[in-house]
């Protein structure tokens, strides 16, 4: 693995200040070696999200499961279904049974809420190489 970060866009949603206030403070500039400077781009509504997916250039989203009146979950079903590079998605879970939901919205990964930030970052870190790794060498 090359020792150059690799910056990130990353999209959190909630309807919620804090929540998305939250994720940003857990994940840091630079969740992990390799990875990073992040910037973020906070949606309040579905409608937010799927512009800013649908305009590229968002690598991750974090989507709060328990958003109102539109879920993460749904939107990140939405978003596999509809958009052919998708971002990496991570579904905010307040309830651990409510993972089998977040496995049917399709999501690449599940995390607390609240969000922990000793483990969050080394999540996403995993989620934004795997994203780099699978994509195509720009050739000049």
């Amino acid at each position: 693995m090359s020792d150059v970060a690799v910056p990130a866009t990353v999209l959190v949603f909630s309807q919620r200040a804090e929540v998305r206030a939250a994720v940003r403070t857990a994940l840091g500039r630079s969740p992990a070696a390799g990875v990073g400077p992040l910037t973020y781009v906070e949606c309040a509504t579905g409608e937010e999200v799927v512009a800013a997916v649908d305009a590229e250039g968002i690598d991750l989203c974090v989507l709060d499961g328990e958003a109102q009146p539109t879920g993460g979950m749904g939107i990140s079903r939405q978003l596999k279904h509809e958009v052919a590079d998708c971002p990496e998605l991570v579904v905010l879970i307040a309830r651990q049974a409510d993972r089998w939901l977040a496995h049917w919205s399709l999501a690449d990964a599940t995390l607390a809420y609240p969000i922990d930030p000793l483990t969050a970052p080394d999540a996403v870190a995993k989620l934004l190489r795997d994203r780099a790794s699978r994509r195509p060498a720009v050739r000049r």
